[in-house]
């Protein structure tokens, strides 16, 4: 299936419009108080001992400003930071190559840090416990093993997929923190925020409109709000009321809670194909021909969020909320879920 429009992963028509909407500073992050806390208090600690900054994990659903933090870190420590990947790194000498280039208390960013095969994610063992690279020189018999000494640094990681990473490495964090869905409240003020930086001209009804639909997600309610800015500057003399929010939405098939065609595809699978459920993960991936990791790293947690959807030992459960949202009769539904993102 082609990106959707609602997926929280990066586009490439994100790129431009991620850089200049970017928060710098701590201050200007919208959301995450508790993790902005514990940050702040860490990097006063670290700045006052004159020391860098403990490695630092970030994990969550795509989108929800993982990279940003990373910027932020670096800014507010006063350093330069290294931008990589998990899987743009191939070989222990292309990690090696990178660790010693960094200067004095620089931050490294890995994003995707899961993807780091084995035997690169060895080298970074020693390089974050004792700032140190161990290399072989030489093969067979004559082989040594010579250690070089690394500048010290903050190691960054981001992934979504915190499960996948191996225990040895995800010990070596000194701090991890959770990123989570935004709340209504969060996701509007970060559209208001969005609309000053691109000058345009939006009520309250449609700031609304929009973080109703964003999923909780500031990718999505920057890239929402690019789109609602299009039509109301075509249709709408440049003004996105609530009206005019409303039908830019429509017009995207994206319902009132942020569902669009395939969350509705997944809901009615379970309901109308398996009777509400139990049913298996790869049972609804196949009956939507759709990839089960796709559904479950995607789809499902804002479904688990806004209470659609359970997750039982048998197998996924549609709820009466979900029956409710389609205007289906609760035919099998479970108890309604406790605690949606919107409740």
């Amino acid at each position: 299936m082609p990106e959707r429009i609602l997926s929280g992963k990066p586009r490439q028509e994100d790129i431009a419009l991620d850089t200049s909407l970017r928060p710098r500073r701590l201050a200007e992050y919208v959301g995450q108080e508790k993790i902005k806390d514990n940050l702040r208090i860490a990097i006063a600690a670290a700045q006052q001992r004159g020391e860098p900054l403990d490695h630092v994990l970030l994990y969550g659903p795509p989108g929800l400003g993982k990279t940003t933090l990373a910027y932020i870190i670096a800014a507010e420590m006063g350093v330069s930071i290294r931008i990589t990947s998990g899987p743009a790194i191939e070989r222990p000498g292309d990690l090696a190559a990178i660790l010693t280039n960094l200067q004095p208390d620089d931050t490294l960013f890995i994003d995707e840090i899961h993807r780091l095969a084995r035997v690169v994610e060895e080298i970074l063992y020693p390089a974050m416990e004792d700032y140190g690279l161990d290399l072989v020189l030489g093969k067979g018999p004559g082989a040594r093993s010579v250690r070089l000494s690394l500048s010290r640094f903050t190691l960054i990681g981001a992934t979504t997929r915190y499960a996948m990473m191996s225990p040895p490495l995800r010990d070596r964090f000194g701090a991890v923190y959770r990123l989570d869905f935004y709340d209504w409240e969060a996701v509007a003020a970060i559209i208001r925020r969005s609309a000053r930086i691109l000058e345009v001209e939006i009520e309250e009804g449609g700031t609304q409109e929009i973080a109703r639909r964003a999923r909780g997600t500031p990718r999505v309610a920057n890239r929402l709000l690019k789109r609602v800015r299009d039509y109301a500057q075509v249709m709408a003399e440049g003004v996105i009321t609530e009206p005019v929010a409303q039908e830019a939405l429509a017009r995207l098939e994206i319902d009132d809670l942020g569902l669009d065609e395939v969350d509705h595809k997944v809901l009615r699978s379970i309901i109308e194909k398996f009777d509400g459920g139990p049913v298996g993960l790869d049972t609804i991936a196949a009956s939507i021909s759709e990839e089960s990791d796709t559904i479950m790293d995607v789809y499902e947690p804002y479904l688990l969020q806004v209470g659609f959807i359970q997750r039982t030992p048998r197998g996924r459960v549609a709820t009466r909320l979900a029956y409710k949202h389609l205007g289906l009769p609760p035919k099998g539904a479970a108890p309604s879920a406790q605690g949606g993102l919107w409740e």
